[in-house]
């Protein structure tokens, strides 16, 4: 663990108790305002004195209630939405403990304007302080190297390529790479060690011989260096331990999206469809318009689609093909296959994909106007009906097409067990710039370990990356 991380982790508490005194006092001598008075006038009789005495009190509380809630994990890897999400939800969780307590003795603190005040400024000036800090410490991270880690990658595969990438492009994720090696090299491990020049080791093979990958952990024990490794698909299951007929079986779980979780986001998907089309849909009518007079109709065409179920849906999108190369079922059969010839030919000879998909460098097919709007993803807009109609979600793998899924191998399959989404993890991770195998690892993850949060994390973190365009 590194010092600046430990020290940035306590710095934190006596902070957050500063800001919880001083969102109190301030709340205190608002309500004594003439113009706070003159709307409610003040019924309570204590001293600033003995104010103080119950406020020192409470804001330990609430950094307790802050502790329990995980504010203060060492290393966090929340980014700022989470945090200032975090702090919410344990500013909510004390105050109802508060409201409580004053139900229950009601004689203890008879101003609620003190308490709901202090509260919602409290929200806002512990948010800022922490956001503040967390400027501070990165500042310190990428201009001074403070708090930097030392990473020794071992494995030759996407991940490490896509993980050094990241490490090179992104000074903020902490780490520097102090060298990378495609075995288990433990005398070259053990100089950096000696030079004090590894804090963190990934081995990112998931085929890494056993008794390598237990020496290694072993020696990163003994040597407090973190130790991290990427596991195979199978080891990464979601699983439940339970007895039956007294023996214990371990059930292999695809994905939290059952029962509820499955009923929280159909409404979730419902609601933001809703608020998506409500939104977008003037912009929609305009594009709409502008398709029809720049190559004719139909503005919309039906794109055959593989649904969660193995079947297929019709996935709505905007036109950005000239009308010619377009197929749908909105065209004749001769028309369709007439198109679907010449994709075949545009995908043997400029494809830049391998595997499954295909992605046509310098496609032909594209209209000026098409272009434009497939480049900033305004062509998939329309999907939000398919999000209402049930065969979409607004968060979930990519829809792929027949001819694609035709060519999975099985375990690339489970991309199939959920609805497919208008974004994803693969979609706000690189977009049309990763290769299959690492989208499939990427939506795995995200089936495996869902929640309603990550699918709001996701959306969020969707819109700079639209703006940040297609590659073409």
């Amino acid at each position: 663990m590194k010092k600046a991380e430990l020290f940035f982790s306590a710095f934190q508490v006596p902070v957050d108790y500063f800001m919880l005194v001083l969102s109190g006092i301030i709340a205190f001598y608002l309500r004594r305002t003439q113009a706070i008075q003159d709307w409610r006038p003040i019924l309570y009789d204590f001293s600033i004195r003995e104010y103080l005495q119950i406020l020192l009190v409470v804001a330990a509380f609430f950094v307790i209630v802050f502790a329990l809630e995980g504010l203060y994990n060492i290393k966090s890897n929340r980014g700022k939405l989470a945090e200032l999400y975090r702090v919410a939800r344990a500013f909510t969780i004390g105050l109802m403990a508060i409201v409580l307590v004053l139900f229950l003795v009601p004689a203890w603190f008879s101003s609620r304007f003190i308490i709901l005040m202090s509260a919602g400024i409290g929200v806002v000036l512990v948010s800022l302080a922490r956001v503040g800090l967390r400027n501070f410490q990165m500042y310190l991270l990428v201009k001074k190297g403070i708090g930097v880690r030392r990473l020794f990658l071992l494995g030759k595969n996407n991940f490490a390529d896509s993980l050094k990438k990241n490490i090179k492009e992104d000074p903020y994720l902490g780490y520097v790479l102090v060298d990378h090696r495609e075995e288990i090299d433990f005398r070259r491990i053990e100089l950096l060690k000696k030079k004090n020049k590894i804090d963190e080791i990934i081995e990112s093979n998931p085929n890494v011989n056993k008794k390598d990958l237990f020496k290694l952990k072993e020696f990163c024990i003994r040597n407090r260096v973190a130790f991290k490794y990427v596991p195979t698909l199978i080891q990464t299951a979601n699983f439940n331990v339970e007895i039956f007929l007294g023996e214990p079986l371990v059930e292999i779980k695809n994905t939290s999206l059952e029962g509820w979780g499955k009923i929280l986001k159909r409404g979730f998907d419902v609601i933001g469809a809703l608020v998506g089309i409500t939104l977008f849909g003037p912009l929609m009518l305009i594009v709409a318009v502008i398709t029809w007079i720049d190559s004719g109709f139909p503005a919309i065409y039906f794109n055959r689609r593989v649904n969660h179920k193995s079947g297929e849906f019709d996935l709505y999108k905007f036109r950005y093909m000239k009308r010619e190369y377009s197929h749908g079922k909105q065209f004749s059969a001769k028309h369709n296959k007439k198109a679907l010839r010449f994709l075949e030919e545009l995908i043997d000879k400029q494809s830049i994909k391998k595997g499954p998909l295909y992605k046509i460098k310098n496609d032909p097919r594209k209209t000026k106007f098409g272009t434009f709007i497939e480049k900033y993803s305004i062509d998939e807009l329309p999907q939000f009906f398919n999000v209402l109609r049930g065969n979409m979600s607004l968060v979930g793998p990519r829809p792929h097409q027949p001819m694609e899924v035709e060519k999975y191998k099985d375990y690339q399959r489970r991309v199939l067990t959920i609805k497919p989404g208008i974004t994803g993890m693969a979609q706000i991770s690189g977009r049309s710039d990763l290769s299959f195998n690492q989208e499939v690892k990427l939506d795995i993850y995200y089936i495996e370990n869902w929640s309603l949060w990550k699918d709001v994390q996701i959306i969020y973190r969707t819109i700079p990356t639209l703006l940040s365009k297609r590659k073409n």
